[in-house]
């Protein structure tokens, strides 16, 4: 072959003439005309050009195998050029900095926690980590040598950093318990249908469970009962687990309202137990999640979410919620579509129904992301975030009257705060927001902060948190729905201040940037203090078995406030800080084991062991520095 000629088109003999190609006959190429032409009289030609192209080619002739390559190595050439510049910026950063290299070396940053895992700070210093899987605080070694340093005594690892967080309730053994005991007893079993109608009418007698947990539609909820208990035996059909698996859940949930209770009793019938009832639940979820997604299966996962978390079991909430979110993202009620079914009044219900379910699970995304340090796993990207309609007027009536009309749900916390935790998250504690510089960090706090204050402000004045708390300041609405409210403010205060915690400049001792930093952590351990004198004000309206949900607010504000005296030890308020610590216990006790069972009191001594223990370590710091000072002084 002439390589001269390898471009140019190729000619070969076709098979079939131009008229039978064109018209994708089969043609028997007779000479001088095929039958097809002839029989229609016309020219029978073989004129058209035929490309040929190469097997496994473009249409400039290269293989697909040379461009894939050239492609590589394209990707290779930048990928190394940018590596070199990276390298190099490097290079100029420690050379221009003489303290780089050994504060490279000492640097907390070079034990690098494990990957389900957020790292802790306070005013310049990492601490440790946080465990996304149980949100266990692990103590770095420096965050032990520091505490150690800064106290001169040796630090209790099984009390300060135990294996798990002591606010986190171990269900394992009782589980497996309950799991052995299931052989014996018939796991796809329904309560009696007399105990579903006592526990029903509790719910719908109760308006503030409803307005804070608009966990079932009553109308639809009649069909998903007639679908439970439609064949009450061992087997079922399919589309019938999520059915019975919603109707177990309410059960559960509900059974711990006082008014179930006192219908109980009144009836002579016996409490059912929540824990063998929510295992049941639990043995069912396989069948659950084999069936096509449904309102049933999403309510179903949305309150056995909710049990695990009000029982404290948050790795199970963590594993529920975020299966919860995948069901409400599947059935489309991230994104509602309000006109699509307004002639259909119970798609409409449906609908609706699905929307509360979304903001319940939302709420919990961010409370549970908060507590665990683990990342939200819904995004609001992706989400429709406007308020429920007519919602700002009703979330502020009095939610805890019984004998006011129900206007709709009002949800655990306002959902406007439980859009700015989620903000805050994605702005100061995500992976992306960790390369921030300090400006960038100090500006995304100043947002959130206004952002804050305008949601106070736009609160009621009768309602409205005030930005510090004291035993002299008043609540004329308080009750547990004003507990959640003000709690979760101040804890929004101290979760934006106490990113400033991360900023560089405590190290590199800039004034002006140190000025603003010691101001934001300031206000953090204000929140915290706010967080524990509101709780102990309002001793008189915490219910019952709200220990596991409330206890991670106290515990929140009580290591923040030990950081706190920690770094200023001679700081005035120190003093009244490890007052706070040494009343702690006494008041948790006060306003918590009072409402325990029995056999959950071990968990509150557990918790009882680190609040003493910050005490002891906090008591030991203030008293080391004030010795300092002393020996100062007299050598002077």
């Amino acid at each position: 072959m002439d390589p001269s000629n390898a471009d140019e088109p190729r000619k070969r003999a076709a098979r079939a003439c131009d008229s039978c190609y064109k018209r994708k006959i089969k043609c028997d190429a007779a000479v001088p005309q095929c039958n097809w032409c002839s029989h229609h009289n016309i020219p029978c030609t073989f004129d058209r050009v035929v490309h040929r192209k190469r097997k496994g080619g473009d249409d400039e002739g290269r293989p697909k195998v040379s461009r894939l390559s050239e492609r590589i190595s394209r990707i290779e050439r930048l990928l190394a050029e940018n590596l070199t510049r990276h390298q190099i910026s490097e290079c100029e950063d420690t050379s221009q900095s003489p303290r780089a290299s050994t504060t490279a070396s000492n640097s907390p940053s070079t034990h690098q926690p494990p990957d389900s895992s957020a790292r802790v700070h306070f005013a310049g210093k990492e601490l440790g980590v946080i465990s996304l899987l149980t949100g266990t605080p692990f103590l770095f070694p420096e965050g032990r040598a520091w505490i150690e340093a800064r106290t001169g005594q040796s630090i209790s690892i099984d009390r300060l950093s135990p294996a798990r967080a002591p606010w986190e309730k171990e269900r394992g053994q009782s589980f497996n318990t309950l799991l052995m005991n299931m052989n014996a007893l018939n796991p796809f079993e329904l309560p009696d249908f007399g105990v579903l109608q006592v526990h029903l009418e509790a719910f719908k007698a109760s308006k503030v469970m409803r307005r804070i947990f608009p966990i079932i539609d009553f109308e639809l909820f009649d069909e998903t009962i007639r679908t439970a208990y439609k064949h009450p035996g061992p087997t079922f059909g399919y589309g019938q687990a999520s059915a019975r698996v919603c109707v177990i859940v309410f059960i559960t949930f509900v059974s711990r309202l006082p008014l179930v209770k006192e219908m109980v009793a009144a009836l002579n019938m016996t409490p059912v137990d929540h824990d063998l009832l929510a295992t049941r639940a639990q043995f069912l979820m396989p069948q659950v999640l084999q069936e096509s997604p449904s309102l049933d299966s999403a309510q179903a996962l949305t309150i056995l979410t909710l049990v695990e978390l009000s029982a404290g079991n948050m790795q199970a909430t963590n594993y529920y919620a975020g299966i919860t979110a995948r069901l409400i993202f599947m059935l489309g009620g991230n994104i509602p579509d309000g006109q699509a079914y307004s002639f259909d009044k119970r798609r409409q219900q449906k609908d609706q129904q699905l929307r509360n379910l979304f903001w319940i699970c939302y709420t919990m995304d961010k409370d549970i992301s908060l507590r665990t340090g683990q990342p939200p796993t819904i995004s609001d990207e992706n989400c429709d975030l406007t308020l429920p309609p007519g919602y700002l007027e009703r979330a502020f009536l009095d939610v805890e009257d019984e004998d006011a009309p129900f206007l709709g749900p009002v949800f655990p916390f306002d959902l406007r705060l439980s859009i700015i935790k989620s903000r805050a998250h994605r702005e100061l504690y995500s992976v992306s927001s960790l390369r921030k510089s300090d400006a960038e960090l100090l500006k995304s706090i100043r947002e959130l902060d206004d952002e804050l204050e305008e949601w106070r402000l736009s609160v009621p004045p009768t309602w409205r948190p005030t930005m510090s708390f004291s035993p002299e300041t008043s609540d004329p609405n308080m009750g547990m729905h004003s507990v959640l409210l003000r709690l979760n403010y101040h804890l929004c205060m101290a979760i934006i201040h106490q990113a400033s915690g991360r900023c560089k400049s405590w190290m590199e001792g800039q004034s002006g940037m140190v000025d603003g930093v010691s101001s934001s952590m300031a206000l953090s351990v204000e929140a915290s203090r706010s967080s524990l004198c509101y709780l102990e004000a309002a001793e008189h309206v915490v219910v019952d078995g709200v220990f596991w949900t409330l206890i991670f607010y106290p515990m929140s504000a009580l290591l923040t406030i030990f950081c706190s005296i920690l770094q200023n030890p001679l700081d005035p308020h120190s003093r009244e800080d490890l007052d706070r610590l040494k009343v702690a216990t006494v008041m948790m006790e006060r306003v918590f084991s009072r409402k325990l069972p029995e056999n959950e009191l071990v968990h509150f001594k557990m918790v009882a062991d680190f609040v003493t223990e910050l005490k002891r370590l906090a008591e030991c710091a203030i008293d080391k520095a004030w010795a300092e000072q002393r020996a100062s002084h007299m050598a002077k």
